[in-house]
């Protein structure tokens, strides 16, 4: 297979990638206890080669540690306020209406997945979940697809047909360890194939949201994600990992849903008219019914921001509050896509709106969820060695969007 190795930019970034597959996988919700664990019980090996033979560090990601905001990072390269995408569900100033920010009619700039095309690499991007699909595919000629809808895939809008038959196995049920394993056996059929050899592959985080590090069914999965890893570099593959956000517990000593709701105790507070949005909303509540460690808080005219976010600053679990000014600035967010306050709350406590708005019974075995400071280091590792300019980029605040980056130019050798 003859691979283009044409040098190209995409948002003010130069990516050289040489004349070998390139992979890189978002795992989804994996804070780095899940691979430690993993490793410490020789569940991984094909990981621990890639670590002794290449590169494993922490980075940053975006904030609110949420999957599209991380994603939409991810594939262009570039933070929130670049790319405009403020989390899974956002008020739009627009229409004033509360909306998922699905569309890619919501992302500001190019991606590396459309640029990579253009330069003539065979582009691919799966997703475990559909939502992701239409904003990590804007612009791109080449193949997007998601392991949820894998099954009514058209050459007109995802550039592939017939993947369950090709993958061998039916599409998966999205509320499973198969979900994203699927994506994986995706990323090996392709390279197998050689339909593509510039892949982006995001899996999702049902099995982190659902179990702790050391549970069982999660090293499973952890091993077989790396039985999967091990194909991808005996197909030549160089491979980038890192993750969109972590995961934590956030119950009380008893076990249940440590929920502080902000929407209800405002307004008990200065009166009606404040409406708080949960950017963590998305289709699949499952997860973590709509809670999250990050609200933004838009308040009625006339009630002073710095009033409120003092009045938040006071309640036990919130650990910080900004106006929308300095949120656009010290979190890097898009100022129009924000409301009035940002709220963070502790490494064990989620935000949320009512208790109407919420429905705990899904979360009877308790809740693990992301969102906020907490869940915002995330591990970050490439399967070659870095060269000295690369290693220099790492040993500074170094951010999960610059996987793409670093897998494809910090190689010593092409």
């Amino acid at each position: 297979m003859t691979i283009a190795s044409t040098a190209f930019c995409a948002n003010g970034r130069t990516y050289a990638p040489p004349s070998r597959p390139i992979v890189v996988v978002c795992i989804d919700g994996s804070a780095d206890e899940y691979l430690d664990q993993a490793l410490v019980l020789g569940r991984m090996p094909n990981l621990q080669r890639i670590i002794c033979q290449g590169y494993r560090g922490f980075a940053r990601a975006a904030l609110p540690t949420f999957t599209n905001v991380n994603n939409a990072a991810i594939v262009t390269g570039q933070p929130p306020s670049v790319t405009g995408i403020s989390g899974n569900y956002f008020l739009d100033p627009e229409s004033g209406e509360e909306v998922m920010m699905n569309s890619s009619r919501f992302l500001r700039c190019e991606t590396i997945l459309a640029a990579a095309a253009r330069a003539g690499r065979k582009v691919a991007m799966v997703t475990a979940k559909d939502k992701l699909r239409e904003i990590l595919s804007h612009e791109l000629e080449g193949i997007a697809f998601s392991a949820e809808k894998a099954a009514t895939t058209t050459w007109e809008v995802h550039g592939i047909t017939n993947v369950p038959e090709q993958i061998g196995r039916p599409a998966p049920e999205i509320y499973s360890a198969d979900a994203s394993l699927y994506v994986l056996d995706a990323g090996v059929t392709l390279l197998q194939k050689q339909t593509a050899d510039f892949l982006y592959l995001s899996l999702t985080d049902y099995m982190q949201h659902k179990y702790a590090p050391e549970d069982q069914p999660a090293l499973d999965f952890y091993a077989a994600m790396d039985e999967r890893f091990g194909q991808l570099l005996e197909l030549g593959a160089i491979l980038g990992l890192t993750a969109d956000h972590g995961m934590n517990a956030k119950n009380t000593s008893t076990g249940e849903p440590n929920v502080l709701y902000v929407e209800t105790l405002l307004t008990e507070r200065f009166g009606p008219g404040i409406k708080v949005i949960c950017p963590i909303t998305d289709p699949y509540v499952l997860h973590h019914g709509a809670l999250g460690s990050f609200v933004t808080v838009h308040l009625p005219e006339g009630l002073c921001a710095e009033t409120v976010a003092e009045f938040l600053l006071e309640q036990q679990g919130v650990t910080e509050v900004f106006q929308r000014e300095a949120a656009a600035r010290k979190l890097e967010l898009p100022a129009d896509r924000i409301g009035d306050l940002c709220v963070l709350s502790g490494r064990d406590v989620v935000v949320g709106r009512t208790p109407a708005h919420h429905d705990l019974t899904m979360l009877q075995e308790g809740l693990r969820s992301h969102g906020g400071r907490y869940e915002e280091m995330v591990p970050l590792i490439v399967s070659r060695p870095l060269n000295p300019t690369a290693l220099q980029q790492a040993r500074g605040d170094l951010r999960n969007f610059d996987i793409f980056e670093l897998t494809c130019n910090g190689g010593n050798t092409p």
